[in-house]
């Protein structure tokens, strides 16, 4: 069976439930909004709401995505950067636990947190704090990174260290990795669009996206003709569209996939599930159909609870409704 490493920024997801929002004017922190933070403020932060109720799970994309994976049984890794902390120790257990390989890097800062503040209303507003995750670099990748691994799957956000994206997708390609990219955010594929456009063609076999997201790269808000314009660039290309499922291509042949009906309680970690699924379909050898019919599945499940953590009685469910496709079949 193929494995798969994800890289990416290693993020501990902390969820705290605030009785007003005088947390968010004390802190400057506009309501419903994601606000990177310094070390300090993070810190200031954590001190303040350390009496309400909270929670907390391993986050980041690329993170996510390795957990869905190994939920549906694919052995799948995890490569990122994280604190010598309680964070940090939190964040490689999660892994662990859910059944990914952790390589963590110990960085010379804290572990990066997501406080995820919740209002009584249940508006959500979000102080990021990347710390030990900003400092992977290109340094930390060699051959050995991606020894027994088949493909290679990047979160966009890895983007803004242009040396390290470069790295990575250089190795993969010179040690016969498939590599796969999740777009991750509209406005960062904005800043990084000419970069972007000089380094995926040629480096990148399957590319996710949002319809904001293709849009970003190609100009086209029409997400079929996004799709069309970015399917001459790469293997296969997925353009997600919401409630309206999603576009597959390969080559000349293109699919539209139906959503899966779901109740909506929080729709953080839909993408990430989603690629989880897709790529466990592409491990298993199906067709991108296929693939992204698992990853469908996914993304409904993720988005009828609150946060990014299926429990594994709901993997056990998806794996068997998924029994047909999750069955080797060489193309």
């Amino acid at each position: 069976m193929a494995r798969i490493l994800c890289i990416g920024n290693a993020l501990v997801d902390h969820i705290v439930r605030i009785p007003d929002d005088k947390v968010l004017e004390a802190f400057s922190l506009p309501r419903g909004s994601m606000t990177l933070v310094d070390q300090e403020r993070s810190r200031a932060l954590r001190k303040a709401l350390k009496d309400l109720p909270s929670s907390m799970a391993s986050g980041g994309s690329a993170a996510n995505t390795a957990r869905g994976l190994a939920g549906l049984g694919i052995p799948s890794g995890f490569l990122g950067s994280a604190g010598d902390d309680d964070y940090g120790q939190f964040f490689y257990a999660e892994l662990e636990q859910a059944g990914v390989e952790p390589q963590l890097l110990e960085g010379s800062l804290d572990t990066g947190v997501a406080l995820t503040l919740i209002s009584p209303d249940s508006e959500r507003t979000f102080a990021t704090y990347l710390g030990s995750a900003s400092e992977l670099s290109a340094s930390d990748i060699d051959e050995d990174t991606f020894a027994s691994y088949d493909l290679v799957h990047l979160e966009g956000y890895l983007v803004q260290d242009h040396q390290l994206f470069e790295s990575i997708l250089e190795l993969a390609a010179e040690e016969g990795l498939m590599v796969s990219v999740d777009l991750a955010s509209y406005n960062v594929v904005q800043e990084h669009i000419g970069f972007l456009r000089q380094v995926l063609p040629g480096n990148v076999d399957i590319v996710f996206a949002n319809a904001q997201e293709a849009q970003a790269y190609t100009g086209e808000k029409d997400p079929r003709k996004a799709l069309a314009a970015m399917n001459g660039e790469f293997w296969q290309v997925v353009v997600k569209t919401g409630d309206q499922g999603c576009l597959v291509s390969e080559f000349e042949k293109t699919w539209a996939i139906p959503a899966e009906k779901a109740e909506v309680t929080d729709t953080n970690g839909a993408g990430d599930l989603f690629a989880s699924g897709y790529l466990a379909g592409w491990a298993f050898g199906r067709s991108p159909e296929e693939c992204a019919l698992i990853g469908t599945r996914c993304a409904a499940r993720v988005i009828g609870i609150s946060g990014t953590t299926l429990p594994t009685a709901t993997w056990e469910e998806l794996r068997q409704q998924s029994a047909e496709l999750l069955v080797y079949r060489p193309q």
